[in-house]
């Protein structure tokens, strides 16, 4: 499995992409973005996606099972196909983040931490959600020594050892399913009665031996002393552990959006329309980090509202061009 994205090095070094006003500029590369950019390709309208973080969340999934036409594929892999596709239609791809969003006289003028401005006549976010964090004692202090965000990118270094997964959703579920073939022991520590996670998921934890389910337990602090040693639980228990990866959930990262006046919702959502249009006209939102299909964050609603966000773009350069 390629576990790298391929950079767009002579794009990222063709000033010319600076020198352009683009039609729509599309800030984010995981399945909304790059859909966002496939679509408005074929509507001809002139496209750039901004992706600091290429391929989104998803990537850190070792299987997705539920994307149509994939009877099993890895997180990776998807979004390089989605990637390919959006290279093939000739759409600049940058490896920049932005910083700082102005919108003067109509034209959105977006900094990146290349010191570089790109400017566009409408801008999409599809910047997606940041890991959420139980904030507790050596949390912080172990990331890297034995603390995880990410099962895929580091279950490998975790082969004999014991392991404990926080969390009780799909992505939680996956992880504990993937660590179980390395670890010689996985515990799964959910704070509700049962898990929350598919059915499907649930079933292949229960049948697997290596891995035991603590509900109704929160974890109150990580110990140890270089490494993880063990982590402290509100119900009184102990558990020695070598790792904790914690897939507790994801906020949206919506920070851009403020000082354009986008609106949000009461958890930080960009509140969008069926139109995936923000109260701003030429601003729209799609993915995670939109209000969107909210009763299921899926990679079909991302891809959903990524091809709704660019056909919605499309109409409007349709409109202006009538009102001239």
């Amino acid at each position: 499995m390629d576990l790298k994205f391929s950079v767009d090095t002579k794009k990222k070094q063709d000033s010319s992409v600076y020198d352009e006003t683009y039609d729509f500029l599309i800030i984010g590369g995981g399945a909304a973005g790059y859909t966002a950019g496939i679509y408005a390709s074929r509507f001809m309208i002139k496209t750039i996606i901004l992706a600091k973080n290429r391929g989104g969340t998803i990537i850190d999934a070792h299987v997705v099972e539920n994307y149509p036409g994939f009877k099993s594929i890895s997180g990776m892999d998807l979004m390089k196909k989605f990637e390919d596709q959006v290279k093939s239609l000739n759409v600049p791809i940058l490896d920049e983040e932005v910083i700082d969003i102005d919108h003067n006289d109509g034209i959105y003028h977006v900094k990146t931490d290349n010191n570089k401005v790109l400017k566009a006549k409408q801008i999409l976010f599809a910047t997606g959600t940041a890991r959420r964090k139980l904030n507790i004692e050596g949390e912080e202090n172990f990331l890297g020594k034995g603390v995880s965000y990410c099962a895929t990118c580091d279950a490998f270094f975790f082969k004999e050892k014991t392991v404990g997964i926080v969390g009780g959703s799909d992505a939680a579920a996956t992880a504990a399913l993937l660590l179980s073939q390395f670890a010689k022991q996985v515990y799964i520590i959910y704070r509700g009665n049962k898990l929350r996670a598919e059915p499907y998921w649930v079933d292949m934890i229960e049948k697997d031996s290596k891995i035991k389910i603590i509900t109704d337990a929160n974890v109150l602090r990580i110990n140890g002393d270089n490494f993880v040693k063990s982590v402290d639980l509100d119900t009184g228990e102990n558990i020695a552990l070598d790792g904790v990866f914690i897939e507790i959930g994801s906020v949206p990262t919506a920070s851009l959006t403020k000082k354009l006046g986008i609106e949000l919702d009461d958890k930080g959502y960009i509140k969008v329309d069926a139109s995936m249009k923000t109260n701003i006209e030429t601003a729209y939102a799609a993915g995670d980090v939109s209000n969107a299909f909210n009763q299921m964050k899926q990679l079909v609603t991302a891809v959903t509202g990524g091809a709704i966000a660019a056909e919605t773009a499309y109409k409007y350069i349709k409109q202006s061009k009538k009102q001239r």
